[in-house]
């Protein structure tokens, strides 16, 4: 085959900005020299014993690319945490001078880390498995082999076989090129693909969008461009998500307050009352526990690490794991229907003559373009099905020249000499870039993809103008080939779902638009009416974002207009996630803010994108959303609970300190409360399905209901136990007292949690009804009266406590509904 010239701006020239890259050999150890096979020749790569001398002396891709954190790096973040430091201590003291039953918070941060570090573990072992099944294997040669080995055995000196979609893994120089271009843009923003030749230096990180080729290992392992990148992108993450930040931003303002807070109360405790001084420390550390929302953090690491072990059972490798929260945000989903909407084979139904062309000689053309390609694509597979080699007892005719199908030209194409020593080429593709505007054979081919059906032109043109770039002028139509795209079975279910969900689906696609629009349409998506050829979109910003939400339906749409219509949306404010399979997606994944690539994809789109469909599932999407949300959803939620008790246990203290008063509560009073209150009911509804959509401002959103929360709870609990003061008298008065004020607090609680559990259901009915049983019974048994301390004299305290607490539930539905009217929901 010849190597095509390529003018356009996709090839760089001597002075276009290129990426800091190396001559063949540069920087290599002189003792051990890469040998690059002589220009035209085939390389036959390494042979077995030079793999293994090579692998002694280290010359091996050792990069650990990693998909989660190591278990030692589990234990050290959930152990090691500013909160568990303070409680370890205060747990320690209260070992010291309090019975076992004030030491009880200890036990339950114990346990806690357990459950943290085994869930995050069984999250690892989940990501680990899936990323094994999601490795690519690039194919080398070894003793004139091809073979798919594992990116980490890779050695210097190996030659790499490259095809459309594959991933450069290494470093290296092009040591064969059959058309190969090359986009360096994950490595150097210029999105224009490079041609590369023999002698050409190849990057890690960059991927191949058309041709074909072999490259010689220059740089393997940690010296590779692109490594730590790589590593980087594929290791599992806890961090940088609205929701861990906001949960960061909320910890670092109860640190402010709680040390302050906690100091005044320990000179109130200890220096101004004349108390028993073990007495004091156990109601100082019980004012200073409660404030710190330390199963918040926990419960969150656990709702992630559930959610990437359920989303693992569906086959779906969440490389990312904000995007779990992230895809919970999306209002736009963009599709690429070829691999998304429709599985990736073809069948060739019909193939139309043109202009009295002869059928059996068209079917020899389609059987030797077959033929041309190494690599071919989901149409020319469907051709070379249909018509394979050998096939009529004929054989493909001789290429000598090829053109790989390029997205950017729409067409592929292939110069032959025939049997009887003619010449002849010929160009196969989108029948509205090769014919001009106004040819009557279009009105045939509209019919046709009115029909859904995807139309193929094949076009002699004159021997050896394949690459011009006005190759398609003269071209003479000789046939029509008309391919059925299979649907995918669960493409319908999915789309009812984003539709019920109010998520805009777009689908956007380089075939043509009413041909796409009619696969939409068969798969009952709302506006697949609403086509649009990309080719006559407005270039402005602006007019585009308003051109892509009147819109559902694109065809004929460039790489480049996909990265410019996620712009376009992202601009008024929509969060997009982006679906795709080929190179020609990888530009608008990136830059998407979800990217989501199928498991049978090129290597190039499950590099960029943050969750790969292993199982090639489109119908996965939706337990993605569904799980994303429920996990936002539902840490708001509980994430109020835990701050509603952070503001009343500051409150409570700032008022025993100004009131010069005891602490009302022992340590077990309030690890009583927190468990029946926050700890159990927190766990289930962190776990149960919540299908909103995630809202952004989530620190404002939590804070805006835990604050007035705090101050109604604090506010009634103190009210109960400085009239408590007045009403006891003699020994045992502070008991209580304080059983009268934990009455109170406990119901104030417990209507919080009423209010965050709804709409309820059964199970959450229940869920409160046996928080409320459990601390009845608490008041019922003698010995579980002993044991926390709690023990209601009387009737006219208990019973007033109810009524402060009835009057404080009033006053808490009033301000939910005034915050929910005055800031929305």
């Amino acid at each position: 085959m010849t190597q095509r010239a390529l003018d356009s701006p996709g090839e760089q020239t001597p002075g276009s900005p290129r990426p800091a890259m190396i001559d063949a050999g540069a920087e290599l150890d002189p003792v051990h020299p890469v040998d690059l096979p002589p220009s035209g020749h085939r390389a036959t790569g390494l042979t077995t014993a030079e793999v293994a001398e090579r692998v002694a002396r280290g010359e091996v891709n050792d990069v650990p690319v990693r998909s989660s954190r190591s278990l030692t790096e589990i234990v050290r973040a959930n152990v090691f945490t500013r909160f568990n430091l303070i409680i370890g201590v205060l747990w320690v003291i209260m070992l010291f001078v309090a019975p076992i039953q004030d030491s009880l918070f200890g036990f339950v941060i114990v346990a806690n880390t357990g459950i943290g570090i085994i869930q995050e573990w069984r999250a690892k072992r989940t990501l680990d498995s899936l990323a094994v099944i999601g490795e690519a294997k690039p194919t080398v040669r070894r003793d004139g082999v091809a073979a798919e080995v594992s990116t980490h055995e890779i050695v210097l000196g190996d030659v790499i076989e490259l095809g459309p979609g594959d991933k450069v893994v290494v470093d290296g120089t092009v040591a064969e090129a059959d058309s190969l271009e090359v986009d360096e843009s994950l490595l150097t923003g210029e999105a224009d693909p490079v041609l590369k030749r023999p002698g050409d230096p190849v990057m890690s990180g960059s991927f191949v969008v058309a041709g074909g080729g072999a490259f010689t290992a220059t740089k393997v392992g940690r010296e590779a461009y692109a490594a730590q990148l790589a590593e980087e992108a594929s290791r599992f993450t806890l961090v940088h998500s609205e929701l861990r930040s906001g949960i960061s931003t909320i910890l670092k303002y109860v640190t402010w307050m709680m040390v302050p807070t906690a100091i005044g109360l320990i000179i109130s405790q200890l220096v101004v009352k004349d108390n028993n001084f073990k007495d004091s420390v156990a109601r100082t550390v019980g004012g200073i526990v409660p404030m710190i929302p330390e199963g918040l953090v926990l419960l969150t690491s656990v709702a992630f690490a559930i959610g990437v072990v359920r989303l693992g059972r569906k086959q779906c490798l969440v490389q990312e794991l904000p995007a779990i929260e992230g895809l919970a945000r999306v209002d736009v989903v963009c599709l690429d229907k070829t691999g998304t909407l429709t599985e990736g084979g073809m069948d060739i139904t019909e193939v139309r003559p043109l202009n009295g062309s002869d059928e059996a000689y068209v079917h020899q053309v389609l059987r030797s373009l077959g033929s041309s390609d190494p690599r071919p694509n989901a149409s020319l597979q469907a051709i070379i099905d249909a018509y394979p080699a050998g096939g009529d007892g004929k054989a493909a005719w001789t290429v000598t020249e090829a053109m790989p199908f390029s997205s950017a030209r729409k067409y592929s194409g292939a110069a032959f000499t025939e049997t009887d020593g003619t010449s002849s080429a010929w160009l196969l593709g989108a029948p509205d870039v090769l014919l001009p505007e106004g040819d009557p054979t279009l009105d045939e081919i509209e019919h046709l993809n009115e029909q859904g059906l995807r139309v193929l032109l094949l076009a002699r043109v004159p021997s050896g103008e394949l690459d011009a770039p006005e190759a398609a002028e003269g071209d003479v139509p000789t046939a029509l080939v008309v391919l059925e795209q299979r649907l995918r079975p669960d493409a319908a279910e999915t789309l009812k779902y984003f539709a019920q969900q109010n998520v805009a689906t777009k689908v956007i696609s380089g075939d043509n638009a009413v041909s796409v629009g009619a696969v939409a349409g068969k798969l009952g998506l709302a506006g697949a009416e609403n086509t649009l050829d990309a080719r006559r979109m407005p270039t402005d910003p602006d007019e585009m974002a308003t051109a892509m939400e009147q819109n559902a339906v694109f065809g004929r749409v460039t790489p480049q207009q996909k990265r410019d219509m996620v712009a376009a949306l992202q601009s008024r404010g929509h969060t997009v996630a982006m679906t795709g399979d080929g190179v020609n997606d990888v530009l608008a994944l990136k830059d998407a803010d979800i990217g989501v690539s199928m498991g049978s994809g090129s290597e190039a789109t499950r590099a960029v994108a943050q969750i790969v469909l292993l199982n090639n599932s489109f119908a996965t999407l939706p337990s993605v959303v569904a799980e994303g949300r429920r996990v936002i959803g539902n840490i708001t939620r509980v994430a109020t609970l835990f701050l509603t008790k952070t503001v009343y246990s500051v409150l409570l203290a700032i008022l025993v300190v100004c009131s010069q008063v005891e602490y009302p509560f022992l340590p077990r009073h309030l690890t009583l409360l927190a468990t029946l209150t926050i700890g159990v009911p927190a766990f289930f509804l962190a776990l149960a399905p919540n299908k909103e959509r995630a809202q952004p401002h989530f620190v404002r959103r939590v804070m805006r209901y835990a604050i007035p929360s705090g101050v109604i709870a604090a506010a009634a609990t103190f009210t109960t136990y400085l009239i408590a003061r007045h009403h006891y008298s003699g020994p045992g008065a502070l008991e209580a007292e304080t059983s009268a004020a934990t009455l109170t607090l406990f119901l104030v609680a417990m209507w919080v949690l009423a209010i965050i559990a709804r709409p309820y259901t059964w199970w959450r009915i229940g869920l409160v009804a046996a928080m409320g049983l459990g601390f009845l019974i608490v008041l019922v048994v003698p010995w579980l009266q002993d044991f926390f301390a709690l023990k209601l004299v009387g009737t006219t305290l208990p019973w007033t406590a109810v009524g402060i607490a009835v009057a404080a539930a009033a006053l808490l539905e009033l301000s939910w509904r005034w915050v929910g009217r005055r800031f929305g929901a």
